[in-house]
């Protein structure tokens, strides 16, 4: 090979790998972010990584853009391992017109796309971009939608990632609110359709990107993220620990590994921690962190519907995934955020092979206008649905309160759960004691003496009879009624035996959620 020939290359590649040069690079460190290929490095195993599209140019001519070669297209394309594992990966480079996409941006974005669907692997997109180039127009229109389709071809197939470590503004939100989970960084990361300078011209409002949509925003109140870090390297080992739970694709099992903790480990505090009030809380982490592989339980959606609590953990080293209701916030009712944040859970569990442990302690759905007019029917309704469909092994464990509706949404055997579970503390019944003993015996108590003091006895008479899960283990609804210290060996033998389980559903194109 000639001389020239390799120089030429190693010039060529240079060129390409500076990005916007070495101003720009500076301005991205100054904000407190990596490049591109900064960020690829940190990720991704040392030397695993593989470059695809290196030398990709645009073919626009308009607005002087024949004399504009923006290095590879303001986005770097390829694949790596990660903990020895296949990835794809796309690293969009602010440094390079502001990792604007256009026509071929988009291509070397769906070159991986269609990689990662081909080859079973998990796909992950860095996102720092000011959106589309206005340059190319409706090319670059059209270039958001060949992803926004391959995005929707790889749901449930392949697990897809985002992670938005930049601007993410307009047509550019849609990639990642279809992919799987979505992470963020604190002070650098935001998201929203239309920017503060729209809205203000639009509405009058002034507000700031951060408070429109930065990390706190999407992690707390649209639940648009998963999960949010401090930096950008917190948040390469965030995903990097997701990637543990999770399998590659949705024909292969999730990660398996040994466990040093006991399957068959009693756990006596479990005994002690529901109050003996039932009107106190308690918190529903620490009985699903009892229950888990030591230190295992890694949280999703932590910050947002904090009334329920979901998230992937480990039992004798096999991935699951556990939905909770939480008594500490809002008694663990269920409501429209926590409706839609469980049941995407379940949904992507079901998809990648991923078994379901599900803890019950909930009075009902939250009661009020707000939650009647914003459509709690619809959304509510999400999460039995979810259940229903869903083939994985379903182990559910009645903790406490299960009442109504609630109790049936909660995974019960009603809608597929495998096996069902109680404490001695749980209450089964179509709702509480109070409200029952008031319908039920409500001419006997207006006619008493002492109103008070026979609707107190009535109450009494009706927790006697109701409130206590034999009821529903004499008509199978509950298969046993557990002793709480021998939970984990139970949820582990139970898992175990429905590892191999086969469930068919009627044949269809695909079914119609109530979105």
């Amino acid at each position: 090979m000639p001389k020239d020939k390799i120089e030429d290359l190693h010039r060529r590649l240079d060129e390409v790998k500076v990005g916007g040069g070495p101003e720009r690079i500076a301005k991205q460190h100054e904000a407190g972010k990596m490049t591109a290929r900064e960020r690829i490095e940190g990720l991704l195993d040392p030397g695993s990584f593989v470059e695809l599209g290196t030398f990709v140019e645009h073919r626009c001519s308009y607005f002087d853009m024949d004399k504009v070669k923006p290095p590879g297209e303001g986005v770097v394309t390829g694949y790596g391992k990660i903990e020895g594992r296949l990835v794809y990966i796309f690293a969009q480079d602010f440094t390079v017109m502001g990792g604007s996409l256009g026509e071929m941006h988009a291509e070397k974005i769906c070159q991986v796309q269609d990689l990662a669907l081909k080859s079973g692997a998990p796909l992950i997109g860095i996102n720092d971009s000011g959106g589309a180039r206005i340059q190319e127009g409706i090319d670059s229109l059209n270039g958001y939608g060949e992803i926004f389709k391959r995005n929707t071809w790889a749901s449930g197939v392949i697990p897809q990632i985002s992670l938005i470590m930049g601007p993410c503004a307009g047509g550019a939100v849609y990639s990642p609110a279809l992919t799987d989970f979505v992470f963020m960084v604190e002070g650098t990361s935001q998201m929203f359709i239309t920017g503060p300078q729209v809205i203000k011209a639009a509405t009058g409002e002034e507000i700031t990107h951060e408070e429109l949509g930065g990390s706190d925003i999407h992690n707390r109140e649209s639940g648009v993220a998963h999960f949010k870090a401090e930096s950008e390297e917190k948040c390469f080992q965030l995903l990097r620990e997701l990637l543990t739970y999770i399998p590659s694709s949705s024909r292969v099992d999730p990660p398996q590994g040994d466990s040093e903790d006991s399957a068959d480990r009693e756990s006596q505090e479990l005994n002690e921690i529901i109050p003996p009030n039932p009107n106190l809380g308690y918190d529903v982490k620490d009985v699903i962190k009892t229950i888990l592989d030591h230190e295992s339980f890694f949280e999703v959606h932590r910050e947002f519907a904090a009334n329920l609590v979901v998230g992937f953990g480990r039992l004798d080293g096999r991935s699951v995934g556990v939905v909770a209701n939480q008594p500490k916030k809002l008694a663990g009712c269920l409501d429209i955020d926590g409706a839609d944040k469980a049941s995407r859970f379940i949904r992507f569990c079901d998809a990648f092979n991923i078994p379901i442990l599900t803890l019950v302690d909930t009075p009902g759905y939250l009661p009020g206008t707000r939650q009647e007019h914003g459509g709690i029917i619809r959304h509510g309704a999400k999460l039995p649905y979810a259940y229903s469909e869903a083939t994985v092994p379903k182990v559910t464990l009645i903790l406490r309160k299960a009442y109504g509706g609630a109790y049936l949404a909660m995974c019960s055997k009603a809608v597929g759960a495998d096996q069902v579970f109680a404490w001695p503390s749980a209450e089964i019944a179509v709702m509480g004691p109070e409200g029952a003993a008031n319908i039920i015996f409500r001419k006997e108590i207006s006619q008493a003496v002492d109103p008070e003091d026979e609707r107190k006895g009535k109450i009494d008479l009706y927790k006697e009879q109701f409130a206590h899960p034999y009821v529903a283990a004499a008509r199978g609804y509950v298969d046993s009624v557990i002793e709480p210290k021998y939970t984990r060996p139970t949820v582990v033998k139970a898992i175990e035996a429905l590892l191999a389980k086969e469930e068919q559903r009627p044949c269809k194109k695909h079914g119609i959620i109530p979105l």
